[in-house]
């Protein structure tokens, strides 16, 4: 495994190199509740669980031999919300988050998603606390999720931020694996911050360097914690499963794309303004 990208043991050396560079490493939760507390440099750590939960525990594991705290969204879904992994993690001093899907669910009828969405939140509010949610993006979806909070507000459910919504990404830069590569634009359908703070990086080893040099003062990392295994079996069936997905996500932009030029839609939009920035 050793020289390979994408594997726990590469995850390790990122949580060393954040650590050894003086970042201050904030939960998303951590980092909207109290903007005073900040330090000049911050890394926001947050993981999205899509599927796989038994690798986020991995993942958790790590991070708390390093000292570190991180938000973890969980799906609503039979394979991903799993009472004993989600109370694992958060003994081990992480954040849980929702990684609501509703509005996809719901094929667009934005009552039913808000019903949905209540729902499953207090399903998950029943084994952690919730206070911050994030979207999950379903790319083959014709439903954003966020759209939900162009007619609701998640603040209704004493919700403290949305994790694409609520930070002000023109201040913070935003890094994700999404496609299996921390510059996968033509494959990274909705995991997008939307903002001028986004930045080329392509493999993790770029990561670190980008840390080391602290060129930038405040950074989102986001990683779906399937696709940092520690089996060379494992990491190569997700390689494969990656590579099959980006293919499929790369027809999807280019469709998106011609249907955009079509009708001369921005994508702000497409997607909305966040709620509340900070």
């Amino acid at each position: 495994m050793r020289g390979l990208d994408f594997t726990l043991g590469k995850y390790e050396q990122l949580c060393s190199t954040i650590v050894d560079s003086g970042y201050e490493v904030k939960t998303v939760r951590d980092y909207l509740a109290d903007a005073r507390s900040r330090g000049p440099y911050v890394v926001i750590l947050r993981h999205d669980v899509d599927r796989k939960p038994q690798k986020a525990v991995d993942m958790a594991l790590l991070e708390k031999d390093h000292g570190l705290s991180s938000t973890y969204y969980f799906r609503y879904t039979r394979d991903v919300f799993k009472e004993e992994v989600i109370r694992k993690i958060e003994v081990l001093n992480h954040e849980i988050g929702y990684h609501y899907e509703t509005l996809s669910k719901a094929r667009g009828d934005y009552r039913k998603a808000l019903q949905l969405f209540q729902e499953e939140l207090l399903a998950l509010r029943k084994i952690a606390e919730v206070s911050t949610i994030c979207m999950h993006g379903r790319p083959l979806s014709a439903w954003d999720n966020r759209w939900l909070w162009k007619k609701y507000d998640f603040r209704q459910f004493q919700i403290l931020g949305e994790a694409y919504l609520s930070i002000d990404y023109s201040q913070v830069t935003y890094l994700t694996d999404t496609g299996r590569s921390w510059n996968a634009n033509k494959v990274n359908i909705r995991d997008r911050a939307y903002a001028r703070s986004q930045i080329a990086v392509q493999t993790t080893d770029d990561l670190m360097e980008l840390i080391r040099s602290k060129a930038l003062p405040k950074m989102c990392i986001q990683t779906h914690p399937e696709r940092w295994d520690c089996k060379f079996s494992g990491w190569l069936l997700q390689l494969v499963k990656d590579n099959l997905s980006n293919l499929a996500k790369c027809m999807v932009f280019h469709l998106i794309v011609a249907r955009r030029r079509k009708h001369s839609r921005t994508e702000s939009d497409e997607y909305g303004v966040p709620n509340t920035t900070v």
